[in-house]
């Protein structure tokens, strides 16, 4: 499918899945964010019906920045795949605690009890810290996409091949056959990341490649680059902007609730997430990746999503949308203050409007 015909399609929205304590800002403003499963489950039931697309599991091994308590990702992609009729789940893998062998098995497995509605998102992992507590070895910054782009081509030969032989510097199989394969559609295959290695990897093997918050022109510029790799290696990829949601009656009253989460921010959290990011960023050859260019302010929201401006009345957080469609993007990822509630407002008042746009200008 061509950039242009993408563009023709109307715009998807997915939405964080709070699956770990602290919701998806480093604020000790009072949430009604809940990470346990009877929250979660309501919420993918009401972001169903508000019109989301996707829902994307985290997976964390270890407490830090508020997030204390962390379920599973895998495992609770199916509860929610359980609780749901359309919704799909995007449950997030890291390569080294998984290896192909056992995500291959996991997914299609859930693909037979989803009906095929189950993806993966492929994390090549920033935080050093934990993988040295969890007693994996911490790979430079190319070998970890590098290892993360031979995960994906065994997934996908796994999924696909009879029998799936492959000699990688990382996974080596022989004959190997997986039965049964996921139903199709096959699983999509998301990645994460800004730096030249991620969109280099996204180019060559992934279905789409998420990058953090960014204004229409700053994403642009990597979708740009992005698209004329892909071209090159005739691939096809889509693109997911993350952006956190801040949708009130008036943008006087959305302002005053983004200052009120920058006042409420705890700093020494906020300061030893910045340290790992940077650390993860100025490990690329380029000195560039997620959070580069983040100020303090920008990482009270995990991935950058303040910079994506989704702040105001629904009319202009869909004018927005509309121009970050314009720019390229393919699917919101959003994450929001009050997921249950603030979820169900989107539905309700921002998805029509996005609508109404994206027929206008047809």
């Amino acid at each position: 499918m061509s950039a242009n015909q993408t563009k023709q399609d109307p715009i998807q929205f997915a939405y964080w899945v709070p699956n770990v304590s602290g919701g998806l800002v480093i604020s000790n403003i009072p949430q009604r964010t809940s990470w346990d499963i009877g929250y979660n489950r309501k919420l993918a039931q009401i972001a169903e019906k508000a019109g989301f697309d996707y829902a994307l599991t985290q997976i964390r091994f270890t407490a830090g920045y508020g997030a204390d308590n962390q379920h599973e990702s895998v495992s609770f992609s199916q509860a929610l795949l359980d609780s749901t009729e359309k919704l799909k789940v995007i449950a997030a893998l890291l390569p080294g605690p998984w290896n192909p062998t056992l995500a291959a098995k996991q997914i299609a497995t859930i693909s037979h009890l989803s009906e095929a509605r189950i993806a993966v998102n492929i994390v090549s992992g920033w935080f050093r810290g934990e993988f040295k507590a969890i007693g994996e070895p911490w790979l430079d910054h190319e070998e970890r996409y590098l290892r993360s782009e031979e995960f994906i081509r065994c997934l996908r030969g796994i999924w696909t091949e009879p029998s799936f032989t492959f000699a990688g510097d990382f996974y080596r199989y022989r004959d190997y056959s997986l039965k049964p394969k996921p139903l199709s559609p096959l699983p999509e295959i998301f990645q994460g990341g800004s730096s030249r290695a991620a969109r280099d990897m996204a180019a060559r093997v992934s279905d789409w490649y998420f990058t953090n918050g960014n204004t229409p022109e700053g994403v642009k510029q990597q979708i740009d680059d992005l698209q004329t790799k892909a071209a090159a290696n005739h691939h096809s990829v889509k693109v997911g902007l993350n952006g956190f949601v801040i949708a009130r009656d008036t943008e006087k009253e959305a302002k005053e609730v983004l200052q009120e989460i920058l006042d409420h921010a705890n700093p020494e959290a906020v300061k030893g997430f910045q340290h790992e990011v940077k650390n993860a960023g100025s490990a690329s050859p380029e000195g560039e990746g997620n959070w580069a260019k983040s100020t303090l302010e920008d990482l009270v929201q995990y991935n950058d999503g303040f910079k994506t401006n989704l702040i105001g009345t629904p009319q202009q957080i869909a004018e927005r949308i509309i121009e970050l469609k314009h720019a390229g993007v393919n699917l919101m990822l959003l994450a929001f203050l009050h997921f249950q509630e603030e979820v169900e407002f989107f539905g309700k008042e921002v998805i029509p409007l996005v609508r109404e746009l994206e027929k206008k200008q047809r």
